[in-house]
């Protein structure tokens, strides 16, 4: 009887370590989802009605459209969408101008470029698009459009699941805006994109509070109030 006790008290015990063990994964299971979460709901709130389509979309002076990779030198699928999208703002005279902000960090890779290759060859003049070459990540795309290249008001273009955070930042950054969300069937890259935008909105927010300066400054460029004075 002695031993069976024994062996009932050290079964208990185990069972109630592994249940304190259990609550403890929950617990923080519960926190790293709450840490999550908060900032994904300031994207969705700070946002508002302010993201939508093109056919909704406000007039404004300026589109800015974000780089979203280059394969073998010419836009993405998801990047000549954003483009497509530009494109048509600018038929239907909602822009008078584009900045297109991407990547060109490594001498290979020129996103600005490209971007503007594409709407070039889609009809929107030369003289009417800008290329930031230092749009290292959407704060860095947002603050130097507004203090680099003097946008005071936008219409910003990317994928549905990252029109908000791009609209939280450039609001952040001083920009009046408002965000065109492109939409994409869901596929691989589409769900691995929705779930960038977890850290991405954690980010955000701390990019929003403590307004880091972008990688590079540099010198402010005048070549959007350029783009607004040439013709159509």
């Amino acid at each position: 009887m002695r031993r069976g006790a024994l062996h009932g008290r050290a079964a208990v015990a185990r069972l109630l370590r592994s249940r304190a063990t259990q609550r403890r994964w929950f617990q923080a299971l519960v926190v790293a989802s709450t840490v999550a979460l908060v900032p994904m709901s300031w994207l969705w709130l700070a946002a508002g009605d302010r993201v939508g389509t093109v056919a909704g979309a406000p007039a404004a002076p300026v589109g800015v459209v974000f780089g979203a990779g280059l394969f073998e030198g010419k836009p993405s699928p998801y990047l000549a969408h954003r483009l497509d999208a530009a494109v048509e703002l600018y038929r239907q005279e909602k822009i008078q101008a584009v900045l297109v902000t991407g990547d060109n960090s490594r001498t290979e890779y020129d996103e600005a470029t490209a971007m503007k290759a594409y709407l070039v060859e889609h009809g929107v003049p030369a003289g009417k698009v800008v290329e930031d070459y230092a749009g290292f990540d959407t704060w860095d795309s947002c603050t130097r459009a507004k203090h680099i290249f003097l946008v005071d008001r936008a219409v910003l273009v990317s994928q549905t699941f990252h029109a908000r955070r791009v609209l939280a930042l450039c609001q952040a950054a001083g920009i009046d805006s408002y965000a065109v969300g492109v939409d994409e069937d869901p596929n691989a890259t589409w769900y691995y994109g929705g779930l960038r935008e977890i850290p991405g909105a954690a980010k955000a927010a701390f990019d929003a509070v403590f307004e880091p300066d972008p990688t590079f400054w540099g010198d402010k460029e005048h070549g959007i109030g350029a783009a607004l004075a040439a013709p159509r």
